[in-house]
């Protein structure tokens, strides 16, 4: 079968999906003259190195070259860490004074601001993200949301009187939020600033206390945040403490210490599960965003030429280490052979490579090791019988970098291991549906929840959004995040909320107070 697909309009839509026309030119001026983060911790409003003068390599991934080298955290640090969140919780005003958390919020916002080229230009360098998505969550996104938790640190309801009821003759009612304590915000990879900011901003505002623990393999972002903070604001000592363990044991102290009343974890679904047990020892609260299966829903009456091989593309966004990715396609029989098609054409013209080229959408994996984990699942999906359209390994032509090709995958079971385990890849599975309750069923049936989308006429669109059990869906391309938008998930991909109030509440604790009339 032929097909026509306007590449120049897919290539536009692609690229708009997640970044501007172009990336700024400071940005691109700094990846030129290259860019080295911050090597040291902040703990107890210090800059600091690791007690034991112990550092590690962050490396480039898509050079695979040594780029700087980061404070490598142990026991004692993180221990130090703690301690100082928790005297800042327990003996210092900071979880009174409103005012105060508000002033330093926006001294932050303006630190940042200053500095987005820098944040975007190391999140091509340390992550390997492409430049032209480098303005949206890896800088510009995040930042902008400082002035909303500023705002709601002095603007929430903090204590409230209830009305009188019949049942409560006798007594008055206040119902009363206070800040949690201590959190332990553990961030992932692939997006780093932005979990970060949706842990630390909310509780900030709050509050709480922190320690943000990021991923060895992205510690700059946060080193960089690190240094914003001690120089450039009036946050006091202990409020926030950022730490950069290269070893996940010294990190899992953080769940299991008696001072942290509160683990914030955005990963992986295994290590989510640890971190709970962790904390369920001493019955601490956590909060958990984990991972996807996001089904993308085609309807027969959508516009297929258009919407397919952006459906199709999307996927390959941040090398496709996003967990709220659509990794599954799902388009009806009756024109599966069309999609398949369009779906191909897409992925054999996705730019892929050096993610400092502003044509580029497609960088490398984190590593070597989610590179093997890639190519691993997808000779499984060979092996299982599904059809290989496009990809499938990796690039030739790509001397170095940790690079997987633009990999799609038709005719696959919608029970097989590439239909139901989250690869975190540049990997579509396109899976044919018989009917909308069909269709359904398929997108429901993965122990995720996160996100999904569903393309068609905006009236059955939204009748089977309503249907799919995730956390976030769009319709026709909607956007599903925001500052004051709860983002979370159903089912394994977490507990919890994120943003807007929902997720600001997830930093306090509720009390009762009865008086007596």
């Amino acid at each position: 079968m032929t097909t026509s697909i306007n590449l120049d309009n897919l290539m536009s839509g692609l690229r708009g999906l997640w970044g501007s026309a172009e990336p700024a030119e400071s940005t691109m001026a700094l990846l030129r003259r290259g860019v080295r983060g911050e090597e040291a911790m902040l703990i107890d409003g210090e800059l600091v190195g690791a007690k034991n003068a112990a550092t590690f390599d962050n490396i480039n991934p898509a050079t695979e070259q040594v780029i700087g080298a980061v404070a490598d955290a142990d026991v004692a640090d993180v221990d130090r860490a703690i301690g100082a969140a928790r005297r800042a919780f327990d003996t210092t005003s900071w979880p009174h004074d409103a005012q105060m958390r508000r002033h330093c919020l926006l001294q932050l916002h303006q630190a940042m601001l200053e500095s987005a080229d820098l944040f975007r230009a190391l999140a091509v360098t340390e992550i390997g993200v492409a430049v032209r998505t480098s303005n949206t969550f890896h800088s510009d996104w995040p930042i902008s949301s400082i002035p909303y938790w500023a705002d709601m640190a002095v603007g929430f309801d903090y204590e409230h009187a209830m009305p009188d009821r019949p049942w409560s003759a006798g007594s008055h009612h206040l119902i009363r939020h206070e800040p949690i304590g201590v959190v332990a915000a553990i961030t992932p990879w692939n997006f780093p600033l932005q979990t970060a900011m949706t842990k630390v901003l909310p509780a900030l505002a709050a509050g709480a206390t922190v320690i943000l623990k990021p991923a060895f393999q992205t510690p700059w972002h946060a080193t960089l945040l690190a240094k914003l903070i001690a120089e450039r604001t009036d946050f006091p000592a202990g409020v926030i403490n950022i730490v950069t363990p290269s070893d996940n044991a010294v990190a899992e102290r953080l769940a299991l210490d008696p001072r942290v009343d509160l683990v914030h974890f955005t990963g992986s679904t295994a290590v989510g599960k640890q971190l709970m047990a962790d904390a369920s020892t001493r019955v601490a609260r956590v909060a958990l965003e984990l991972g996807g299966k996001s089904a993308n829903i085609v309807l027969d009456d959508a516009d297929f030429t258009q919407i397919v091989p952006l459906a199709a593309g999307v996927v390959c966004m941040n090398a496709g280490q996003g967990c709220v990715l659509p990794t599954r396609l799902l388009v009806p029989r009756s024109r599966y052979a069309e999609a398949q098609e369009l779906a191909r054409v897409a992925y054999e013209n996705i730019p892929y490579g050096d993610p400092t080229d502003p044509q580029v959408i497609q960088g490398p994996q984190i590593s070597a090791l989610q590179q093997k984990r890639v190519l691993d699942l997808i000779a499984l999906g060979v092996d299982e019988g599904a059809t290989l359209l496009a990809g499938g390994g990796k690039p030739a032509g790509l001397g170095s970098g940790f690079y997987v090709e633009p990999t799609l995958f038709a005719d696959v079971d919608p029970e097989s291991a590439i239909a139901q385990r989250e690869i975190f890849g540049p990997v579509l599975a396109m899976i044919p549906y018989d009917s909308v309750d069909h269709a359904i069923d398929i997108a429901n049936n993965t122990a995720y929840g996160l996100a999904g989308s569903v393309w068609g006429s905006d009236e059955s669109a939204i009748a089977v959004a309503r249907r799919i059990r995730s956390g976030m869906i769009a319709v026709n391309g909607g956007f599903y995040y925001g500052h004051d938008l709860p983002s979370g998930g159903f089912k394994q991909s977490g507990l919890g909320r994120e943003s807007g109030t929902q997720g600001f509440e997830e930093f306090l604790e509720t009390k009762v107070i009865a008086i007596a009339v």
